[in-house]
């Protein structure tokens, strides 16, 4: 029995909310970049152990998204969000007590593991409660929670630095995302949105290897695929290891990061939001595309910069450009998708960062402690997003994800 729709002002306080989960899971993930300089100095950690100890959490995304998809697509996002949700800050909060690396690196799998259902359980959301003629602005603002989470993560998790220490700092951001629990709860209880978002798979639905295998046969999850693996690696050096750029190129204090690492991130939300938006208006989405592109390799001119600002302001830039390209990958992909697959799909996209996250992270961090700088990494970066973003842009496979149909 198909639900009833939602009425757009009651669909979007859903999707919105339901957004807000990925800026929990991000202030609680990126609170150890922030505080990277002091805990790196704290437990000894060199900057190719520090690349490798992101790989954790990364690998552990990597293997938990794909298997929390099918578990959202079974149990609903209603359910998975919250269960998800009260598990990692719990593990957040245990990073206030770690007392080697080691420790650390298993807290960090941990989290990869307990935050793996956040990107599937809130784009299924963003799916079942938007009209379909919207879901690219939906998209778009799906990932501005995330992007919101690293921009509050920074001064947030400073601050707390600045109170009490790198410790207080992990408690602190881990406790402020419980907020969440309650609006959820709220607008979720309404038997309309429950019907909404609690519509099991078809009775015939069949997963496992071979529906993952099917899903990465297909095309256009092949295009997507490349895609997001051209544009992960740059996203994910500005998230993890600006405060280390700052601090090393500009003596920047730990306690002083958050003054500059909040606009990154917010910069992102309005590449999404506004690429997002452009490509529901204009349908063009390939000469949206290559503006993107031309944004995200900026990340290529950091070595130009000459004070902590000028430096920020290129990443920035970078980060809109990488934004828009993930708003019009996932948006071009996910339209594409039947209804029971989108977590499943949006699961493999998640994986795919991580799979960029888990090589380049180390190579990062070698290069980092060879050369003793960025300006090496951040040309290769900007070198890098090119060919894939390319491909994505010569390819148009006809055939739909469903398999089924033809794509405009």
């Amino acid at each position: 029995m198909v639900s009833r729709p939602l009425s757009r002002e009651l669909g979007w306080a859903v999707a919105l909310t339901a957004t807000a989960t990925m800026t929990v899971s991000y202030v609680d993930r990126q609170t150890l970049s922030v505080l990277a300089p002091s805990v790196t100095k704290a437990l000894d950690i060199s900057d190719t152990e520090y690349g490798w100890l992101l790989s954790a959490f990364a690998l552990a995304y990597l293997v938990a998204t794909p298997v929390a998809g099918r578990w959202i697509d079974r149990i609903g996002a209603r359910r998975g969000l919250v269960g998800s949700l009260l598990v990692w800050s719990a593990i957040a909060a245990l990073h206030a007590l770690v007392p080697t690396f080691a420790v650390l690196v298993v807290l960090r799998v941990a989290l990869g593991l307990a935050e793996g259902p956040g990107f599937p359980g809130a784009a299924q959301t963003v799916h079942r409660v938007i009209a379909p003629n919207e879901r690219a602005r939906g998209f778009g603002v799906l990932f501005v929670g995330s992007s919101i989470g690293s921009a509050i993560a920074a001064p947030l998790a400073s601050w707390l630095y600045g109170l009490a220490g790198w410790r207080v700092g992990f408690l602190g951001t881990a406790v402020v995302g419980l907020a969440w629990l309650a609006p959820w709860i709220a607008l979720t209880r309404r038997t309309d949105v429950r019907a909404a978002l609690d519509r099991p798979p078809p009775a015939n639905d069949e997963r496992g290897l071979r529906a993952f295998g099917e899903l990465l046969a297909n095309p256009v999850m092949q295009r997507a695929l490349v895609a997001i693996l051209a544009a992960a690696p740059g996203i994910a050096f500005v998230l993890s290891w600006g405060a280390k750029y700052l601090a090393r190129a500009f003596h920047v204090d730990q306690a002083d990061v958050g003054d500059y690492l909040w606009l990154p991130p917010l910069v992102f939300d309005a590449g999404a939001i506004a690429f997002g938006d452009l490509a529901s208006r204009l349908r063009a989405p390939r000469r949206l595309y290559a503006l993107a592109l031309v944004l995200a390799c900026t990340i290529g001119l950091v070595p130009l910069a000459a004070t902590p600002w000028q430096g920020v302001a290129l990443l920035g830039a970078a980060m809109a450009g990488g934004g828009a390209l993930y708003t019009l990958v996932t948006a071009d992909l996910l339209g594409r998708m039947p209804d029971d697959r989108v977590s499943f799909a949006g699961g493999v996209l998640a994986c795919a960062q991580s799979v960029a996250a888990i090589v380049t992270s180390p190579l990062v961090g070698w290069l980092v402690a060879r050369t003793q700088g960025y300006d090496a990494v951040a040309i290769a970066l900007a070198c890098w997003v090119v060919p894939g973003s390319l491909v994505w842009l010569a390819w148009n496979p006809t055939r739909s994800a469903a398999g089924s149909r033809s794509t405009p």
